[in-house]
């Protein structure tokens, strides 16, 4: 006998019905709020159920916790660190390593629930079958990595397994979205050598490319430079709302051919263009990532914790089920439900790690370790909503003091 459930009126199968889902939710912003909310004051930090819990209970930007994370059958949650850009650069990356420190300490306090994936994806499996939550970590916004692959080097080596190339300003070395919109004007079309060099070192490392975020021409350059999938994750569906920060059909496609993902985003401004939409919204946004790119290339971005509205029917990390019942009413299959839930992503994933060197490899291209001159000389760079033109000398190599347009040494040369 097939046992169901209601929920908000809609027949759920039970969860015993969902067992054979693994549902890998990309992107959290968690961590940012435990440093906003607490100071990063853990020691009466109990994440079993903050809903009656202030003040994550009023605010709207609070959608996680472990017992809707249970209800909801997440199996694997992606921490996002987000790079918060100041002038001083010391704290920019400052900030990524802290909430690094963040996530493992609390990781440590749940060892019982989570387990972590800094080694290789059979892990997230592995929690799957012992009934744990994989989580993850990814850096948003390539600020983090400044000018240096060294730099890109240790944040993998402390955990970060996806790196997103911008957020919502550009790198000195990549584009992001806001390129595309009305008015603005691009200055390098898309991603420099040394953004590609990034990119390369990535893929020498096992590390994901994300390229939400980014410009259209810099998803192109990106797409073409990288030598395994990529991944969006957090972006939808451009042909249903024209944000910049959606993925256009040529893309779409683009992504497909070298078995790539999107995984789609639950912010309103991005599904309707305005500040309210509905599961339903939602649906049919993974229903034309599906038609143009495929069933393979799909898959859940959501954005719980960093946004402050939230689909109807969508309200926090307990409703995916909502949303899988959905899709099955629109002719999905299970196997469908289960790519999308999360085999898509670890099908990328293992991609990514079967592309990075092994010890004693021999990797094959030109990487340049340090930023070309001609790329900042003289230049305004944009801060986050501040326009600066000092303090970040130091990451270009450049003498602290000197002005953006003083003769700066050629830099085009491998370290």
């Amino acid at each position: 006998m097939i046992l169901v459930q209601f929920c908000s009126s809609r027949i759920l199968p039970s969860y015993n019905q969902w067992n054979f889902l693994l549902i890998c939710s990309r992107h959290n912003d968690l961590p940012w709020n435990i440093r906003k909310f607490l100071k990063n004051q853990l020691r009466e930090f109990r994440f079993d159920d903050l809903r009656d819990t202030q003040p994550w209970a009023r605010s709207a930007w609070s959608h996680t916790d472990l017992r809707r994370l249970k209800e909801g059958m997440v199996a694997a949650q992606v921490s996002s660190i987000i790079t918060a850009i100041t002038r001083e650069r010391l704290v920019r990356l400052f900030l990524p390593l802290f909430n690094i420190r963040i996530i493992s300490l609390c990781l440590f306090r749940n060892s019982e629930h989570f387990i972590s994936v800094s080694l290789f994806v059979y892990r997230i499996e592995r929690a799957h079958k012992e009934g744990r939550l994989a989580s993850l970590i990814g850096v948003e916004g390539g600020h983090a990595v400044g000018a240096s692959l060294a730099v890109l080097r240790m944040l993998y080596e402390l955990g970060a397994r996806y790196l997103t190339l911008t957020h919502t300003c550009n790198t000195p070395w990549a584009e992001c979205s806001t390129v595309d919109e009305p008015g603005q004007v691009a200055r390098i079309g898309g991603l420099s050598n040394f953004g590609k060099s990034i990119i390369l070192e990535m893929n020498r490392l096992g590390m994901m490319v994300d390229l939400s975020h980014v410009s259209v021409p810099t998803m192109l350059v990106a797409m073409r430079t990288s030598k395994a999938p990529v991944i969006f994750s957090h972006s939808s569906a451009h042909a249903l709302c024209n944000s910049s920060r959606n993925v256009p059909d040529h893309a779409l496609r683009r992504l497909a051919q070298i078995n790539g993902i999107v995984m789609v985003s639950f912010y309103p401004h991005f599904i309707s263009c305005g500040e309210k939409s509905t599961l339903e919204d939602v649906a049919a946004h993974i229903d034309h990532v599906r038609k143009i790119a495929g069933i393979d290339h799909v898959g859940i971005g959501a954005g719980y914790d960093g946004i402050n509205l939230t689909p109807t029917g969508l309200e926090d990390v307990s409703k995916y089920p909502e949303l899988f019942a959905e899709l099955l009413a629109r002719g999905w299959s299970e196997k469908d439900i289960q790519k999308l839930a999360g085999l898509n992503l670890i099908r990328v994933f293992k991609a990514v790690e079967e592309e990075r060197s092994m010890p004693g490899g021999k990797f094959s291209g030109k990487l340049v370790n340090r930023i070309q001159a001609p790329m900042y000389e003289g230049r305004v760079v944009c801060l986050g909503r501040r326009v600066w033109n000092r303090g970040w000398c130091e990451d270009f190599g450049m003498i602290q003091g000197e002005q953006p347009g003083d003769k700066v040494p050629d830099t085009d040369k491998e370290d």
